[in-house]
């Protein structure tokens, strides 16, 4: 372990600064701690550094920051999940509200010049093939990944088009097709060969999972959760399938066969039961198909839907309502055998699952009916396995098991995303396609030939003011309602204008910059104390050291002969820049820590 270091580019009358590469534990753990938004992110994406080249307006170097994490970000810019704005520290008690991380991540992409060149770090051929199963966003990362590491990739897809549920699960209105088309050429443009209406499996004219690992080095397996969980009714429906009354669809279902350019029809009133993502696609594709009263129904609360807010808002916008505390029990049908209603049992909210959500506990005797003519189930998706003839160990849930290395229990039978880890976001997905992308080739090549390290690179001046801590969040622009239902398929988010990305772009707080005092050289004065706006200055006797290396708790003291240093707490600090100005030793510096890779 150690620092490794380069020149950095200077003026001819500034004195020399150098970049150091670390992989210190001290200064992996600073950056995994210190700049939440990047730690919550599946793929690892460097959130400050793509925001400040916004501001910068440098949107082609934030594409390409999104890029090394990430290969889809118009699209992830568009349909995430943004398990990074609940861990902004810009959202926490008393700093306001989160950065508009994904809608910034948008911007780039769609503001990127049009004749901006993709640049990529490409390895030497190496003759191994990779058949890749599954063209969906954990199997397109992989891939994309896997042909820079210098391999033959092949993937397989039954569908018509790549894209996997990015395609024919999400509406158009969420994700335009240009978009996806896009990003999915330049994900796989670099030597990826795509087959598209193959089927692998046992039956006729299907391609055996076995015939591919003769064929090739490798096999990834990225094949998704392609199966509708089914619902679990109770006394006379228990044993009977749902979709045998006519006005049942099962969300996923609905999906895909419309996308796949079926014609989808629904009655006058709809009721779609869940509470994801696919669950509220379902119930705004129902209104626009003319749908006059649509609602959803949830097991437990509002609150509990795992969504961004801003998708529930435009839900009921609208017209879309949700009520929740209630759990099907069964159906009710009309004298023709179609379906005209609902029951479900009352619910009340019980303890916390590990996931957070609510248990949702049945009230005896409660069951009431809700009238409908067309029902969607949405509860979740499953894996299927019947398509293996060399069958993988699973797991409880039914979902592959792998090694430590991203194997199956099958030698050379690798498997990513959703077929590992059940029904997830996309953004998992890719970060997973991209962690299993690197175990293969560290197992095709015997060795590792990327490791992680940190980048930290001098800063001559603090890059904000504390004057952009009172920006309010920049909201997104939306196509009015009247539009939504005439043109059906068109975005309903319209993207940000420049002013805007830029006003929101300049609250980030930029937590990969940071501010340390040079204990030799500080005097003591409190100065930097006095100006901070925050309590973000301390006064310490020492510093723990986490078990991983990383630095850990800080050891405040008020007395004076025990204080060993004056410590800048970067979990407080919103690098405002007070401290550095008023120091009148010039003690403090400013650094940029950020994650990167090297070649081993």
């Amino acid at each position: 372990m150690g620092e490794t270091s380069i020149p950095s580019a200077r003026a001819a009358d500034e004195p020399t600064r150098e970049v150091f590469i670390s992989d210190d534990p001290r200064d992996l753990g600073w950056v995994r701690k210190n700049v939440p938004c990047q730690s919550a992110c599946p793929a690892g994406t460097n959130v400050p550094a793509y925001i400040r080249s916004i501001v910068e307006e440098q949107f082609g170097a934030s594409y390409e920051i999104n890029r090394e994490a990430n290969v889809l970000p118009g699209v992830l810019g568009r349909i995430c999940s943004r398990p990074c704005e609940s861990k902004c520290r810009h959202g926490w008690p008393g700093n306001g509200e989160p950065v508009a991380i994904c809608h910034l991540k948008r911007v780039a992409a769609d503001m990127k010049d049009a004749g901006h060149r993709i640049t990529e770090r490409l390895y030497a051929p190496t003759g191994k093939r990779i058949a890749i199963v599954g063209a969906g966003p954990a199997g397109v990362s992989a891939a994309h990944d896997l042909s820079l590491f210098g391999h033959d990739v092949v993937m397989l897809e039954r569908e018509q088009r790549p894209g996997g549920m990015l395609r024919y699960g999400i509406p158009e209105f969420r994700l335009p097709r240009n978009i996806l088309d896009t990003e999915l050429h330049n994900a796989l443009r670099l030597g990826v060969q795509l087959k598209t209406g193959v089927e692998v499996g046992n039956g006729s004219g299907q391609i055996p999972v076995t015939r591919l690992m003769a064929e090739y080095d490798a096999v990834l397996l990225a094949t998704g959760c392609m199966a509708a969980s089914p619902l679990p009714l109770s006394g006379e429906w228990k044993e009977r399938d749902p979709r045998d009354v006519p006005g049942i669809e099962y969300g996923l279902d609905f999906l895909v066969e419309m996308h796949r350019g079926i014609n989808k029809v629904v009655g006058r009133k709809v009721a779609v039961i869940g509470a994801g993502f696919t669950a509220l696609d379902c119930a705004r594709v129902a209104a626009r198909l003319g749908a006059q009263d649509v609602t959803i129904h949830i097991r437990t609360a509002e609150e509990y839907i795992p969504v961004p807010s801003e998708e529930l808002f435009e839900l009921k916008r609208e017209g879309i309502r949700i009520k929740g505390l209630r759990s099907p029990v069964g159906l009710v049908v009309d004298e023709q055998g179609k379906l005209a209603g609902v029951e479900f049992a009352q619910n009340r909210l019980g303890g916390f699952r590990e996931s957070g959500r609510r248990i949702a506990i049945p009230i005896e005797g409660s069951e009431f009916v809700e009238p409908c003519d067309t029902a969607i189930i949405a509860i979740g998706q499953q894996t299927v396995h019947d398509f293996n003839d060399l069958p993988v160990q699973l797991d409880r849930w039914k979902n592959a098991r792998l090694g430590e290395n991203g194997m199956t229990s099958q030698n050379g039978v690798f498997a990513a995303g959703d077929f590992v880890r059940g029904a997830s976001t996309v953004v998992q997905a890719v970060g997973h396609g991209r962690e299993i992308a690197r175990r293969m080739d560290a197992w095709l090549m015997g060795r590792e030939r990327r490791r992680q390290v940190v980048r930290i690179s001098p800063v001559a001046e603090p890059l904000r003011e504390r004057a952009f801590d009172f920006i309010p969040r920049q909201h997104m622009p939306t196509l009015p309602l009247e539009q939504r239902t005439r043109e059906a398929g068109k975005e309903v988010e319209t993207g940000m204008d420049d002013a805007a990305a830029r006003q929101e772009a300049k609250r980030c707080y930029l937590c990969n910059l940071r501010y340390q005092i040079d204990v030799d050289r500080c005097i003591y004065c409190r100065a930097c104390i006095e100006v901070a706006p925050r309590n973000c200055i301390k006064l310490v006797s020492g510093v723990e050291i986490g078990s991983d290396g990383a630095y850990g708790k800080l050891l405040e003291t008020k007395e004076w002969n025990r204080v060993g240093a004056i410590w800048i707490d970067n979990n407080e600090c919103i690098r405002c820049g007070a401290c550095y100005v008023v120091c009148p030793v010039k003690c403090i510096s400013i650094s940029r820590c950020e994650l990167s890779e090297e070649e081993m």
